[in-house]
């Protein structure tokens, strides 16, 4: 039996890798009220992804990159449960960026299912 889990694990991981930044500019462009990080995850799992499943400390690297991009910006505000939350919120920068990587994106994709169509038999 051939051993192919480890494999799909690395591809995965290099496939988020490239499209978390994608994904949390397009989910804080859609929110009405800027979000802190819970939320986000919790967002990312009612869409059902796995590819961000389980990772939700990883989102607060991307959170501060594209923060210090100038694509979000944050404000702390205490909170009544716990430690002060940050909130986020996509810039006018952001929106601009977000409006090209979505074209890049679908290009891409284009691209991989016109090579991917009829890659099996």
């Amino acid at each position: 039996m051939l051993d192919t889990e480890s494999h799909l694990k690395k591809f995965q991981k290099e496939l988020s890798t490239g499209t978390v930044s994608l994904v949390l500019l397009a989910v804080l462009a859609q929110a009405r009220a800027p979000m802190y990080g819970y939320q986000i995850a919790k967002r990312l799992e009612k869409g059902g992804e796995s590819l961000f499943s389980g990772k939700q400390s990883a989102l607060y690297p991307v959170l501060r990159n594209l923060s210090a991009a100038g694509l979000l910006e944050s404000t702390i505000e205490p909170s009544i449960a716990g430690p002060p939350r940050r909130y986020y919120a996509i810039t006018r920068l952001g929106r601009a960026v977000l409006k090209e990587w979505i074209a890049s994106w679908s290009a891409a994709r284009e691209f991989v299912e016109n090579v991917l169509e009829g890659a099996l038999p």
